[in-house]
């Protein structure tokens, strides 16, 4: 039986990656040395370390006036590094407020600056992104802070107001990598690899270069950019299996056409996701606005709460795993990013009709 991840995180890997650590975990490439065993300043990690960062530029188009760092902390450390980073002279910044990773981000922003909310959902369940029209910019701030895609809620949106020379810092966490973007439209975006990357353990970062430098003064070292960006991600022993692992997943994106090709797979196993779910006759509900519907996490929920086990056990009982919804939101959440194959989300939607012919 064929056993399919839906877990939101640390979550599904490309079989073929998979495959190719486990070759390489004892020996890589006749080195006599696992990756989890070499020097960090050694040759045969720095080989590694810069061709994932070549590959990673080339994936996303990255501009010569970035730089891209790995370092550790997850997502979560970038909440305090970017106000320790950019908000120094102007201590205002704006952010978005669209689920629970973005009130994370601000709780922390709170700490060491004066934090704008440019608009709230909260007035929904966090279920849409509010009209540009309603966003109350402020021009002077020193960033404005989004979150593309909240995990725990599913919603997402790529496109951007005016800023007006406002830097956009995105934590892309759960969608990097799902589809093309231009990265010069960001000032900094930072993702945790365990998503969409890799494995655990590694936090991407890349920053437009005018944004290094500026750090509150008595900022420590592990949280100023540039003593990372000055030391190549070197400044203390990096992630090193997890970059490893990172580079792996790039090159599987290079050879499975990159990320224009991913985007069009993505849309599909969506759209595929969504189909089951609106034409159920009620049976499933989506609770996110169709317009900020994810591509990469897709929340649900059945007419009957009394259903949620029975539903979870049989899908357990078919292979189709981790599809229990965050603790704050309930229901179902079928995450399915890029190592999701086709099959998996076929398979999923298949049980779905068949558990709505059981119980609808």
């Amino acid at each position: 039986m064929a056993v399919y991840n839906f877990s939101a995180g640390p979550a599904v890997l490309p079989a073929e990656v998979i495959k190719q650590a486990q070759v390489e975990l004892n020996n890589w490439r006749n080195s006599g040395m696992s990756v989890m065993e070499m020097s960090h300043r050694g040759p045969e990690f720095m080989s590694i370390h810069e061709q994932a960062k070549q590959d990673l530029v080339d994936l996303l188009a990255i501009p010569s006036n970035y730089k891209v760092l790995f370092l550790q902390g997850g997502a979560s450390q970038q909440f305090s590094m970017v106000p320790l980073n950019l908000a120094v002279e102007n201590n205002q910044v704006d952010y978005l407020h669209t689920g629970e990773w973005s009130k994370k981000a601000i709780a922390e922003a709170k700490k060491t600056t004066q934090v704008n909310i440019v608009a709230n959902a909260e007035d929904k369940n966090f279920s849409y992104v509010p009209d540009f029209s309603t966003w109350k910019l402020n021009p002077n701030a020193a960033y404005l802070h989004i979150t593309p895609n909240e995990t725990i809620g599913g919603v997402e949106f790529y496109d951007l107001p005016d800023t007006h020379q406002v830097p956009v810092v995105a934590d892309m966490s759960s969608t990097i990598l799902s589809r093309p973007i231009d990265v010069s439209r960001y000032g900094i975006i930072y993702a945790g690899a365990q998503k969409n990357m890799g494995i655990a353990g590694l936090t991407t970062v890349i920053i437009r270069e005018d944004l290094i430098g500026h750090a509150k003064v008595g900022t420590p070292a592990m949280l100023d950019y540039k003593i990372h960006v000055d030391n190549d991600s070197m400044y203390n022993t990096p992630p090193a299996f997890s970059i490893y692992m990172a580079g792996l997943v790039f090159k599987w994106l290079k050879a499975n056409g990159g990320l224009e090709a991913m985007a069009k797979t993505n849309q599909h196993k969506a759209q595929l996701v969504y189909d089951a779910i609106d034409n159920s006759n009620q049976f499933y509900r989506s609770p996110v606005a169709i317009s900020n519907r994810s591509w990469m996490n897709i929340p649900f929920t059945l007419k009957d709460e009394a259903l949620d086990k029975p539903f979870l056990k049989q899908a357990e009982e078919r292979g189709l795993l981790q599809l229990k919804g965050h603790r704050s939101v309930g229901g179902m959440r079928a995450s399915i990013y890029n190592a999701m194959p086709v099959d998996g989300v076929v398979a999923l939607t298949q049980f779905m009709k068949e558990f709505q012919k059981q119980h609808g």
